[in-house]
């Protein structure tokens, strides 16, 4: 079993609020949140549990928020001049946004895989091996279960055993997109963040990490940015439609895609609107 690091022994130490128990299937609770870039509005008041080890998926046109709201789950809108938060994001029951927390023990808890896969310029194993030895971990067999384990679940383990000293880049993208999600598990998260992790890919490819994330939904909460509504539909068990900002709707992916609430989700799923 792997030594929790001690930055993420401190960001648990830190709860203030238990997670109800009758409430023990939300991963994340997210409470009127507001999001502003200088003066721009970009999220407004939005309010939504997210469910334990199922995908939920986010859905909506170019510019309505949901990459904007994927990276307040993990703080990195911290990192664009002028941006504020409002409202309150609880993992574990902690608010995130609580000035005692440590951000780099944070995003071990909740890693990201972005829509360019962006591999290191080093070898597969170090590639993988990169988060592990950042939390101090160097033993070299231990390193090697690490690899090996993050690589199997991210369903390439059998594509380059025998080449984990070749250079990650020259791998397809479609692979080098299952290297960056086996870096994201190497260290142990809770929660794995995908913004459009197939956008870039072939056919092939997409359907390989549709496959990956149906598997990792048995161990890891997985929220999903996609422009791609059939593949909202195909992947995720709940689905949030995003416009202007606002939250317009949220609920079981099958009620969303066959008989949404709201007209203007039907508008969307329907293809007469955006």
């Amino acid at each position: 079993m792997m030594n929790v690091p001690v930055e993420e022994k401190i960001f648990h130490a830190q709860k203030a609020v238990p997670m109800d128990k009758h409430n023990s299937s939300i991963s994340i609770k997210v409470k009127d949140l507001n999001v502003y870039y200088s003066s721009v509005h970009a999220l407004k008041s939005v309010t939504l549990d997210i469910q334990k080890k199922a995908v939920t998926a986010l859905i909506g046109p170019s510019g309505c928020g949901k990459s904007t709201f994927l990276r307040t789950l993990n703080r990195m809108n911290d990192t664009l001049p002028g941006a504020r938060i409002e409202g309150s994001v609880i993992i574990d029951g902690v608010n995130i946004y609580g000035s005692e927390i440590n951000v780099v023990a944070l995003r071990r808890i909740v890693g990201m895989v972005f829509q360019k896969s962006n591999p290191f310029p080093k070898t597969i194993f170090d590639n993988v091996a990169y988060g592990p030895r950042l939390q101090g971990i160097k033993n070299k067999s231990m390193l090697e279960g690490i690899v090996e384990e993050s690589l199997k679940k991210s369903a390439i383990w059998d594509e380059v055993k025998d080449r984990l000293e070749k250079p990650a880049l020259e791998l397809s993208g479609g692979q080098q997109q299952r290297i960056c999600i086996a870096r994201a598990l190497a260290v142990n998260p809770e929660i794995v963040l995908m913004d459009e992790p197939a956008s870039a890919l072939d056919p092939i490819s997409t359907a390989k990490i549709e496959e990956l994330i149906h598997e990792l939904k048995k161990n890891y909460t997985i929220v999903i940015v996609t422009h791609n509504m059939q593949q909202a539909a195909r992947v995720s068990d709940f689905t949030g439609y995003f416009y202007l900002g606002l939250l317009v709707e949220h609920g079981e992916t099958k009620k969303i895609f066959t008989t949404p609430d709201k007209k203007e989700t039907e508008d969307y799923i329907t293809g007469r609107f955006g």
